[in-house]
């Protein structure tokens, strides 16, 4: 007989490595180059990553508050639903379905693509095949368990971490690039800033993926804002010093010039043998990102059926492994669909722009709950309250709007994804009630 409800099988370091591995994947090693195209400096590179590695530390503050309160399956989506209503939730998941969290599968699994070439010479049809087949293999992973999928993860955290730190000393024990440095292609304005944070904040997604397992996590209350804390302290150190050792190497526009940002500095301080074992590991980081979301994200469409607004089935747990198996496997299905459908640069401008809109109100849901539920007990409260979910909305904002001015036709396009889901929902409670009448 078939469990009603996942079953707690994921520890701390199961947790701390699936913030880790989730967010670690493909960006650091090819976004900085869009980082050097719209910044002009070293110093305004490392500030951005700075920025948004703090917002994003202070986002995780409030899920650790949510979390901890309300240590659901679903996460995000359960929080949207306490504090602003079904529907909200129910546009959330439906973007996280269409673009947000499958267009950030679907970029990863291009990312290795990109790297394999490498290795290989990879016709275009053959790279997406490839993709396609990378993601398959990871949802066949995460249907078979929880604990796999959490095994599996922790060995991709282990070995992207050592080829981090392999590629940093190498660049901290060579000779750096001489000369004087190159005259700026553009001096610092604040709207290229917030484009150089698209960049950085993809780099950063994923840090609310734990959140989506919150219901499989041992001792939630202690475990999932440690491993946020934990995580996201750990995942600002290792961004800076990454890119401290790829502007100790290469200059800004050469930076600017190069996708595989890493794979060059690997190529001049350790030579073809090294850029090969860097570039081996990074496609051993990217399946682990990969692996990360489809273990989280499918959680969300599961919690969705469970409230009656997906189809009945993608509620359902596999008597054998305990998972979400028809979750797991639709999602890992339209990830691999996604993968074929557009360019790295055109998925994750979508991605991004639409994450930080339920970023926003998912923090600014702690503000709504603390008054709404006042005596919920809190194991823990988020540090800087109020000041620092306030501060991160606002950053969000105005990030939000300059990716608008920016960018409008990515961000029309997420807008009206999202749109599309507001007659799903109306449908979706019809077919509902009528079920329940019938009942």
């Amino acid at each position: 007989m078939a469990a009603a409800e996942l079953p707690r099988k994921l520890g701390l370091v199961d947790a701390a490595s699936i913030v880790v591995g989730t967010v670690i994947g493909s960006a650091i090693f090819l976004v900085p180059s869009s980082v050097a195209r719209s910044l002009p400096s070293a110093g305004s590179i490392l500030l951005v990553w700075i920025g948004t590695g703090l917002l994003s530390f202070f986002g995780a503050l409030a899920y650790a508050e949510l979390g901890a309160m309300m240590p659901a399956t679903g996460g995000q989506y359960v929080y949207l639903r306490e504090a602003y209503g079904p529907m909200c939730a129910f546009l959330c998941g439906w973007s996280y379905f269409l673009v947000t969290q499958a267009g950030g599968v679907a970029t990863l699994a291009v990312g290795f693509s990109i790297y394999l070439n490498y290795f290989f010479a990879l016709s275009p049809w053959l790279a997406k095949l490839v993709a396609m087949v990378l993601i398959g293999f990871v949802t066949i992973v995460n249907y078979r368990g929880v604990r796999l999928g959490a095994g599996v993860q922790n060995l991709f955290t282990s070995l992207k971490l050592a080829g981090i730190a392999i590629l940093v000393l190498s660049a901290f024990f060579t000779r750096g690039h001489s000369g004087p440095a190159p005259a700026a292609a553009s001096e610092f304005t604040w709207s290229q800033f917030g484009v150089a944070m698209i960049a950085c904040l993809w780099a950063y997604e994923g840090w609310n993926c734990i959140s989506f397992v919150a219901g499989e996590v041992k001792r939630p209350q202690r475990n999932l804002p440690l491993a946020l804390g934990l995580g996201m302290a750990a995942l600002i150190a290792v961004y800076l010093t990454a890119n401290v050792a790829y502007l100790k190497i290469l200059s800004i526009p050469e930076i600017a010039a190069t996708d595989r940002v890493a794979a060059t500095v690997a190529q001049r301080t350790m030579g073809s043998a090294g850029a090969a074992l860097v570039s081996l590991t990074i496609l051993l980081s990217i399946a682990g990102s990969i692996n990360g979301s489809i273990m989280t994200s499918s959680r969300i469409y599961f919690a969705q059926a469970r409230d009656g607004l997906f189809f009945a089935a993608v509620g359902r747990i596999h008597p054998r492994f305990e998972t979400p198996y028809i979750s797991v496997a639709a999602y890992g299905a339209w990830c691999a669909i996604l993968a074929v459908s557009g360019s790295y640069d055109r998925l994750f401008s979508y991605v991004v722009f639409m994450a930080a809109i339920w970023y926003a109100m998912s923090v600014m849901a702690v503000l709504i709950l603390r008054r709404k539920f006042p005596d919920m007990p809190r194991p823990y409260k988020m540090w800087g309250y109020p000041v620092t979910p306030l501060l991160f909305t606002a950053v969000s904002i105005w990030f939000v709007a300059n990716t608008i001015i920016e960018r409008p036709q990515p961000s029309l396009i997420g807008c009206l994804l999202v749109a599309t889901g507001i007659p799903v929902y109306y449908l979706w409670r019809r077919a509902a009630s009528k079920i329940k009448v019938h009942a």
